[in-house]
């Protein structure tokens, strides 16, 4: 046996063995408890409820009451969508039929068909960190090749989409307000019919919300927490997978355990933050197994060895990733726009004789 061959069974048996050390970690912590589920939907979903009914009162007060109530409510609309992200992985409960129900009662809260979303968030599971991948549920990234053999038209586009005004104000709210109103001509019948009672679901609550407070109120109130919440939902999503250090491969060299922990963000946030945001920011683990409840990730971070190797992303450093835009497959990292001077610079230079 070659010198090269003995290396590369070598590293297949260390990538063996890395993949059974994880899968031992994790296998502890998929299984959810129904009482932390109860007490999570409690938790989020009574204090957002109140909170409807002070921003209601508050509007006969005085206007300015509004803009921090909606953030507050905003954290805890975003905590009900972490019921819905999980109960669409199938970890919340372990009964599937539990799971559809609050995942659909919760997506009528949060503006979200639940099977749809679901079969989109799948194709995201499936390929994230693949370059060859980027379909369904992704944010639109171009690599610098591409950036620069695009029209003129789609380069004003890529640009205005990731422009962070569009991308943190005009994007959350066209998402979840309009975009999620209209079903993909990709999706099976249930996920089409899936945005249809969701659509329902939303149209019923918004007439017995408006019955009872008042069209305008509803309007102001349902905008203005939908306006926060879906803000830091975008942000959060982009962060996961758009970040200083991550690391994508062509479909011929992907792994999904790579893909996981060095293709998604350990993002370390404040406590308070952490806890609204349900524990997404561990999403290195929660794409190793999207199985394990929400609450359970933290836990499973710090039981294994080898999730202490990867880098956090601090809530400071993350800010970083709104100047990444380009995928250079050169050096394998995301790159500013101004890399591509650097990089016509270079081209100029090799044309001189």
């Amino acid at each position: 046996m070659s010198v090269a061959s003995q290396d590369l069974l070598l590293t297949q048996a260390e990538q063996q063995r890395k993949i059974m050390a994880w899968k031992a970690v994790v296998a502890r912590h998929q299984q959810p408890s129904l009482w932390r589920s109860i007490f999570q939907i409690v938790n989020s979903v009574v204090p957002y409820a109140a909170l409807w009914f002070l921003m209601d009162r508050s509007l006969a007060i005085s206007a300015w009451l509004i803009p921090p109530l909606a953030i507050v409510a905003g954290g805890f609309l975003t905590r009900v969508f972490i019921i819905h992200h999980d109960c669409g992985h199938g970890s919340f409960f372990k009964s599937r039929r539990a799971n559809d129900v609050y995942g659909f009662i919760t997506g009528v809260l949060t503006f979200t068909p639940y099977h749809f979303w679901r079969w989109e968030h799948a194709v995201h599971h499936a390929g994230s960190g693949d370059l060859d991948r980027r379909d369904l549920g992704s944010v639109w990234t171009l690599t610098v090749q591409e950036y620069l053999e695009a029209p003129w038209w789609k380069r004003f586009a890529y640009r205005a989409m990731r422009n962070p005004v569009v991308l943190l104000v005009v994007v959350p709210s066209f998402l979840f307000l309009v975009l999620h109103r209209f079903a993909s001509r990709r999706a099976n019948r249930r996920e089409r019919h899936s945005v249809y009672w969701t659509n329902a679901g939303i149209l019923a609550m918004a007439v017995a919300l408006s019955f009872v407070m008042g069209l305008k109120a509803y309007l102001v109130v349902q905008f203005s927490i939908m306006t926060a919440a879906s803000t830091a939902g975008v942000w959060l999503f982009y962060v996961q997978h758009q970040f200083e250090g991550v690391n994508w491969q062509r479909h011929g060299t992907w792994d999904y355990t790579t893909a996981a922990l060095e293709g998604s963000s350990f993002y370390k946030l404040p406590r308070l933050l952490q806890w609204f945001s349900g524990n997404i920011g561990f999403h290195h683990i929660h794409h190793l197994n999207p199985r394990i409840p929400n609450y359970n990730l933290e836990k499973c971070h710090n039981e294994g060895p080898m999730f202490q190797q990867v880098r956090a992303v601090t809530l400071r450093s993350s800010l970083k990733s709104l100047s990444l835009h380009l995928w250079d497959e050169s050096q394998n990292r995301l790159v500013a726009y101004g890399y591509l001077r650097t990089l016509r610079k270079r081209q100029r230079l090799c044309e001189l004789p």
